[in-house]
């Protein structure tokens, strides 16, 4: 009998992902844990290994497709099985109407048949989803979000396989995106087209970009942060870092030394090291350290590990290598999980200082500015010094103002005297 694939829950919250690139076409025999596809998430390209065995028959979504959670991505089929079958399958699955199958090279591929049976009807709210007696072909999720916002279906070119109306579709009505919609007569106000004012251009918000607005609207909107700033002294901590380079195989930049830093600071004020657990505090049991990287798509902050455990080399060997594949979105899921603490550095752009939002489950990030000259008293005399000034964000539930102070005295301590982060 056909199996259905089904797209699998591949980040924590996702509701669906998109197929970046397949790893098999159909007539290929895939085995449990070998390549299946390339998945992109809101933040990664994550590698999908098949958790069942077959052939392939049909991949339903093409590439660049995008899917819900759950819906069939690929049917596997057995010996002697044929497109009959796998529609079959797929038409009595309810959730997706069958693909056309890879044409031959130079033939247009044939016009997929209808499912045996149309997804099962919910009943309508007092505004109805669908006007006329035609069968709506929609997921589940665009039904569902029609009601909710009283919109008719009827005459959207849907964007999902086979014509299929999908969650973007009902979304884009928001903003007028498909011309063929008809609202219904008593359909709220939210549902008219935005005004475009002349001049102005819409940019859709990709993925990440949405991820990253949900994200900080929430942890702006839930979590209590308050600011602490130091001034430190860098005259030391750049000589050092000449001197380094002078020797090193690996160019160590400012950022590198920063890092190193932060997971001493934690070593001298260990109690720090915690984020909020809803009824307990977690205390972690290594400093894992996540290190903002600005992309084309937007933000993305993966995770250096265990960092006081690694010298300064490996420290900026694996942070250029974060960097790199952060920029052609091939970080792995868990590369982005986890950790305590972040680092958002500026300072390569000539801010002065800044404030950064949290990014939770984490307790703490540290916003750190450009290396400037500065006066300063040495000894009870002025003196002009390179000084970097640094504001730590903290997670009042987790850390309190004396401990959050502590901490930062040790950083600005650990900073000037860069010694210490070689030992």
């Amino acid at each position: 009998m056909a199996t259905i694939v089904r797209m699998p829950s591949v980040a924590a919250g996702a509701s669906q992902a998109v197929i970046a690139k397949w790893l098999v076409k159909p007539g290929d025999t895939i085995k449990v844990g070998e390549l299946f596809a390339e998945l992109e998430t809101e933040k990664a390209v994550v590698e999908y290994n098949s958790e069942v065995e077959g052939t392939i028959g049909r991949l339903v979504i093409p590439e660049g497709g995008t899917g819900e959670i759950g819906t069939p991505i690929a049917v596997l089929i057995s010996a002697g099985e044929t497109d009959a079958d796998i529609n079959a399958t797929l038409g009595g699955d309810g959730t997706a109407a069958p693909a056309a199958p890879a044409a031959p090279s130079g033939k247009a591929p044939a016009a997929a048949p209808a499912p045996a049976a149309a997804a099962p009807a919910v009943a309508p709210s007092s505004q109805p989803v669908q006007s006329t007696g035609e069968r709506l072909f929609a997921s589940p999720v665009a039904r569902k979000m029609a009601r909710e916002r009283g919109v008719d279906l009827t005459g959207v070119a849907g964007s999902g396989p086979g014509g299929r109306i999908v969650r973007r579709d009902v979304e884009g009505l928001a903003t007028g995106a498909h011309s063929t919609v008809h609202p219904t007569e008593e359909a709220p106000a939210s549902s008219a087209p935005a005004t475009t004012v002349a001049g102005n251009t819409e940019i859709p918000l990709t993925g990440m970009r949405k991820a990253i607005a949900r994200r900080l609207t929430e942890s702006k909107s839930t979590v209590p942060h308050f600011y602490v700033k130091t001034e430190c002294k860098v005259d030391a901590l750049l000589a050092l870092r000449e001197q380094i380079n002078g020797f090193s195989p690996v160019r160590i930049s400012v950022n590198d030394l920063v890092v190193k830093a932060v997971a001493a600071a934690f070593v001298d004020v260990p109690e720090a090291n915690v984020t909020w657990g809803g009824n307990v505090l977690i205390k972690h049991g290594s400093v894992d350290i996540a290190v903002a990287v600005s992309t084309e798509g937007g933000l993305v902050t993966p995770v250096v590990r265990n960092v006081t455990a690694k010298s300064i080399t490996a420290v900026s060997e694996e942070i250029k290598s974060l960097v790199a594949r952060a920029n052609e979105k091939r970080l792995r899921q868990e590369e982005l999980e986890g950790g305590s603490f972040s680092i958002s550095n500026l300072g390569m752009y000539g801010a002065l200082e800044f404030s950064a939002i949290l990014n939770p489950p984490q307790s703490g990030i540290l916003a750190v500015g450009a290396a400037l000259d500065q006066p300063v008293v040495v000894d009870g005399q002025l003196a002009v010094a390179k000084v970097m000034r640094c504001t730590l964000s903290a997670d009042h539930r987790a850390v309190d103002g004396a401990l959050a102070a502590r901490w930062l005295v040790a950083f600005t301590k650990r900073i000037e005297n860069p010694v210490s982060l070689l030992l």
